[in-house]
């Protein structure tokens, strides 16, 4: 199940968007602030964010800079009543991925949702298939070579994150913020001791490998057929 942070200082407004997600098998967290958003990325993995601008404290445009900024690369939606190209041409280079100007119809805000996980390359089953081996991100389960192990979750977060997009070079501060936390005290390189923990769980997988990439971090390669 996909879980979607809607980000809406509107009590009605987040509970019908959080209602309608719902309906729609999504798993909705509601949060009524940037603040409250930034805590519980702490403790809750999501996968795409719905957010206004219009927020007391923290706003829209800060907290799409702060989880860019952090390392963070879920989906961003916009839901917001700022109709100006200026406006809109601000999200974008903050980092939004789509806008919507409200009133908004609720059934296309679904669409857009789905489109963005479908182009953040998230499988829509939730779960990742690289070559034999099959990733199952509710159950943290990773079958590979035809048995099928339960990791802890942060390993099986870090693996499901490196496959999710392939090739990409993520920094070890990058893997900390979005999976142990931004208010994380752990060291950084907590992030070395799982990935190893990782490289010798699946030394006998030939579907994919984790590269080290000096100076940067890591990156995850599918191997070739």
């Amino acid at each position: 199940m996909f879980h979607i942070l809607v980000v809406e200082d509107d009590a009605k407004l987040r509970s019908l968007f959080c209602t309608v997600l719902t309906n729609n098998g999504y798993l909705a967290l509601p949060a009524e602030s940037g603040e409250k958003a930034l805590s519980l990325l702490d403790s809750e993995y999501v996968d795409l964010i719905i957010s206004d601008i219009m927020m007391s404290g923290m706003d829209g445009y800060e907290l799409i800079d702060h989880l860019r900024t952090s390392g963070f690369t879920m989906p961003i939606l916009i839901i917001t009543a700022k109709e100006r190209f200026e406006d809109k041409q601000r999200g974008f280079q903050a980092g939004t991925d789509d806008y919507m100007v409200k009133p908004i119809d609720v059934n296309e805000m679904v669409l857009r949702v789905g489109a963005l996980l479908k182009r953040a390359k998230i499988a829509t089953e939730h779960r990742i298939v690289c070559q034999n081996t099959i990733l199952d991100y509710d159950a943290l389960t990773v079958t590979a070579n035809g048995q099928e192990t339960l990791l802890p979750q942060k390993e099986f977060y870090l693996l499901y994150k490196l496959l999710s997009y392939p090739n990409k070079i993520f920094t070890r501060q990058q893997l900390m913020d979005e999976i142990w936390g931004l208010d994380s005290t752990t060291d950084e390189r907590t992030v070395d001791v799982h990935v190893n923990r990782l490289r010798e769980r699946f030394k006998n997988c030939d579907d994919f490998i984790i590269m080290t990439v000096r100076g940067l971090g890591y990156k995850a390669v599918k191997t070739e057929v």
